[in-house]
């Protein structure tokens, strides 16, 4: 680490003009949540592996900033050259470079691995001391990375339409539409999910995201898609230039950005194919003299391409697709239901198998039943389970499930202490055994050709403490006031986000990450531009009927353990008596489905409605699942599934 830092520095100096400071972000040239592992720079820098941080080198400072899912990770991983900055507690890194570094400093950056938005917000900060922020022509970490992996070659699949359930064709109609009414005649499109979703091409070219590393560029006549083309079979290529699509290499991008700036992208193309008969009506002929503006999402399209437009002509908005993917079709929709009824029968048969080994490997008392483990001690000293071996198994069952592409993110498989850690990833070498006396948490999903899904459980297999079952309680309090909330329309997830806290609050207890996220459909697993949760931009956008959204509070007790229920809920209209307003009410529909452990909960702490409402939920998951199952499965999940009584 040592001579990384020292090799970066070097280069710092020399550079033109010189850098007091250079800034890593975690993101690639899209600004993805989950990059390749080409794109790992700031992991690669600081040694800290978690999806969300930014490390900043000085001239004799490493310092590095996350969120609070990760602060227990980072501490532990960042070696003492590096100092952890806790966002929310300590100085944001523009304020504390504004504040801590000479006037007229020069700060150095990447333009391709910053977004619009955060580049422009750190340029204002860093304006009251005259520093400045420098665009540097080439990435200094690609500079001192020597085995840095090479870029992913992996093929471009047609998304069909059977899971699509709506056509290239009909996207690039409404997309255009909208492009009229905000009178732009273009718009450059930088996220990778974005991209897949309006061109129905799906790829993995990143772990766990089924996406393609891939720009697009849609104007009022014509398309582009920029990838390497050695992505790109000749039949995929012949099915999207049936949609008016051209193929143009992944680096054209920067060159035809310009182009387009200066209004010759069509021109120097000879395309128009690519209209799909979206002014029917006419009005984009009559229009598109007055449409001189290029559309850029701000928080997504890096601030390289955002340098080559006119200031002047650019409408600078969230992107249109990201609330049209949000919004899911009734074919997307249906799948998302049924990838969840198969994940969840995966989920159901690994809890059956991993209770009957932890009794016949650890003595333990089990799922069902109270009782102390065999004082740690394994009865089959030959077996072992560890969180490595177990989230293995669970993927395993999974594997046989129709339509199963992979994991949709990398399972957090963690026991007692470990589980406290809010992202926490199970390495082999590192990773703990199981212990029949401590909680296990596990939070993990897949991806299937007809959606993706995401679901945590906790339980115990020996005698859980009064504490234990208290927090457990509330955590599933919390869980079940969200999802049995009624909303009006125009609500948003800032406003729900306090339903999942109040039974953690009346302990004093609280949790640090929000409380649900969308979910894409056969696509990344953090899904926006929605979310429920405490932080300001979830003020952003209202919740809307046919949305997915995650439900999933918790509880963490540092070094100890922690708790997590996660289902994932559709958004839909709701049937209510009144309709104050006239504004239309919207609830919310379970569509995971596994049990939670009756074992853990302290039933004299539920209402009589929550008693019912589990056992109302309980009765689906038999029901639902009951066809998936084999007759050692099926006794298991009636036993887990009984009814309760306070």
């Amino acid at each position: 680490m040592a001579e990384i830092l020292s090799a970066l520095r070097s280069l710092m100096a020399s550079h033109s003009p010189p850098l007091h400071a250079l800034i890593v972000p975690s993101e690639d040239y899209h600004q993805s949540e989950y990059v390749s592992d080409r794109d790992k720079r700031r992991e690669f820098v600081s040694g800290f592996t978690g999806s969300a941080g930014l490390a900043l080198i000085t001239k004799d400072e490493a310092r590095l900033w996350t969120d609070g899912r990760y602060f227990l990770q980072a501490m532990q991983q960042l070696s003492d050259q590096w100092q952890l900055m806790r966002i929310g507690e300590d100085p944001s890194v523009d304020s504390w470079i504004s504040d801590n570094l000479p006037r007229e400093a020069a700060i150095g950056v990447d333009p391709w691995c910053v977004s619009v938005d955060t580049a422009q917000r750190w340029e204002r900060a860093f304006a009251k001391n005259q520093q400045k922020l420098i665009q540097t022509s080439s990435n200094l970490v690609d500079e001192v990375w020597k085995n840095q992996p090479p870029a992913e070659t992996n093929p471009v699949i047609v998304h069909p339409l059977e899971f699509a359930g709506r056509s290239v064709a009909e996207k690039l109609k409404d997309l255009r539409e909208k492009l009229a009414i905000e009178r732009a005649r273009g718009i450059i499109i930088t996220a990778l999910d974005e991209v897949a979703w309006l061109y129905n091409i799906r790829g993995s070219d990143v772990s766990y995201c089924p996406v393609v590393h891939a720009f697009a560029i849609v104007t009022l006549n014509s398309a582009f898609l920029y990838v390497d083309k050695r992505k790109v079979s000749s039949k995929v290529s012949s099915s999207i230039q049936e949609n008016g699509i051209e193929v143009r290499e992944y680096g054209a991008v920067s060159s035809d950005v310009a182009l387009l700036a200066s209004n010759q992208l069509d021109k120097d193309t000879g395309l128009s194919s690519g209209r799909n008969d979206v002014c029917e009506t006419g009005t984009c002929e009559a229009e598109e003299n007055n449409n001189d503006l290029i559309w850029v999402d701000p928080a997504s399209c890096c601030y390289a391409l955002f340098s080559k437009l006119d200031a002047k002509k650019m409408l600078l908005q969230q992107s249109p697709l990201a609330l049209a993917k949000a919004l899911k079709n009734p074919v997307e929709l249906d799948g998302l239901r049924n990838a969840h009824i198969r994940d969840g029968a995966a989920v159901v048969q690994y809890l059956v198998w991993l209770d009957k080994q932890m009794q016949e490997i650890y003595g333990a008392s089990g799922y069902f039943l109270e009782g102390k483990g065999a004082s740690k001690k394994r009865f089959r000293e030959t077996m072992k389970l560890t969180e490595v071996t177990a989230s293995d198994k669970l993927e395993g069952f999974r594997a046989t499930k129709e339509h199963f592409r992979g994991l949709s993110f990398p399972t957090i498989s963690s026991v007692g202490p470990n589980a406290a850690v809010i992202h926490y990833s199970p390495q082999p070498e590192t990773c703990a055994e199981l212990d029949p006396d401590s909680i296990y948490l596990f939070d993990s999903g897949a991806q299937y050709l007809d959606g993706t899904t995401d679901i945590t459980r906790t339980v115990h297999f020996g005698k859980p403490s009064e504490h234990e079952k208290a927090c457990y309680t509330s955590v599933l309090k919390g869980h079940i006031a969200l999802g049995n909330a009624r909303f009006p329309n125009g609500t948003n997830g800032h406003a729900l986000d306090i339903l999942a806290r109040i039974p953690l609050w009346r302990y004093g207890l609280d949790y640090r990450h929000g409380t649900g996220h969308g979910i894409g459909s056969y696509l990344n697993v953090h899904e926006g531009p929605h979310l429920i949760s405490f932080r300001p931009q979830a003020r952003n956008v209202p919740l809307q009927a046919s949305m997915t959204v995650t439900d999933e509070p918790g509880y963490y007790a540092d070094g100890n353990f922690g708790i997590r229920l996660e289902n994932v809920l559709v958004i839909k209209e709701a049937d209510t008596e009144f309709n104050f307003g006239d504004k239309g009410y919207l609830s919310f529909e379970h569509i995971t489905w596994a049990p939670y452990q009756i074992k853990l909960i302290d039933l004299s702490l539920l209402t009589p409605e929550e008693i019912e409402w589990l056992n109302t939920y309980h009765s689906k998951c038999r029901e639902i699942l009951a066809p998936s199952m084999d007759k050692n499965e099926l006794d298991w999940l009636k036993k887990a599934t009984e009814p309760v009584s306070a």
